[in-house]
């Protein structure tokens, strides 16, 4: 999509519902349409949404390996439910051997950023890189909200994403969180609270999938 088809996709799709949103990304897609997650707070809503307009669709499951028993938990539960069609990648490394040799997963601090960055490399960014290129999707649907970083707040409902070299779409990106709590409890789907991201290590960062630094960093591994 060009410039300006994105800008005027996003004039028109910024009334209309998340539902009609998804359907109108997945037309646009040539088949070649994704979701990705990590199962983190409110997830459920967009797999919900995308797999209720195609209920086949190819789920990008993020996995470093660092994640709570809960959040694995609350992952199983929704691939019930939803019956989603889950494509795994993980690292090539293990958690067991990054912690071993690099000390494991960063703690949120400061001092820590380089080392957040380089787990995010190894960890996150490499296997996303890899299954990107795998799937080749042209569309890719996110749950990215504007209320939940400074980063995000500057993104739009449709957006060219240069990481990836595929076009991100974001159904509920301008929803409040009452909204998606709203739509958990309409549709009867799970929510998990204990999440938490070394590769991000607070809300207010980002892990690098939606970073412009996390492009160049996954290409040189």
């Amino acid at each position: 999509m060009t410039t300006e088809q994105i800008t005027n996709a996003n004039a028109e799709l910024r009334n209309k519902s998340a539902l009609e949103i998804v359907k109108w990304a997945i037309a646009q897609a040539n088949g070649r349409a994704i979701v990705s997650t990590n199962y983190r707070p409110y997830e459920a809503v967009i797999l919900h949404l995308a797999t209720q307009a195609q209920a086949d669709i190819h789920v990008w499951g993020a996995d470093h390996g660092y994640n709570r028993s809960a959040t694995y938990k609350h992952a199983e539960a929704l691939k019930a439910q939803l019956k989603l069609n889950v494509k795994a990648f993980v690292p090539k490394m293990t958690a067991a051997h990054y912690d071993a040799a690099f000390g494991g997963a960063p703690l949120p601090m400061p001092e820590n950023e380089q080392r957040i960055k380089d787990f995010s490399t190894v960890m996150k960014l490499e296997p996303f890189m890899r299954g990107m290129k795998e799937l080749a999707p042209t569309i890719w649907l996110t749950a990215l909200r504007k209320v939940q970083n400074p980063n995000r707040a500057g993104l739009d409902i449709v957006v060219e994403d240069k990481n990836f070299n595929t076009i991100k779409v974001s159904p509920v990106f301008y929803w409040s969180d009452a909204e998606m709590e709203a739509y958990l409890k309409q549709h009867n789907l799970p929510n998990e609270w204990d999440y938490f991201d070394p590769a991000k290590a607070d809300e207010k960062r980002e892990c690098g999938l939606h970073a412009a630094w996390g492009g160049e960093a996954a290409k040189q591994h």
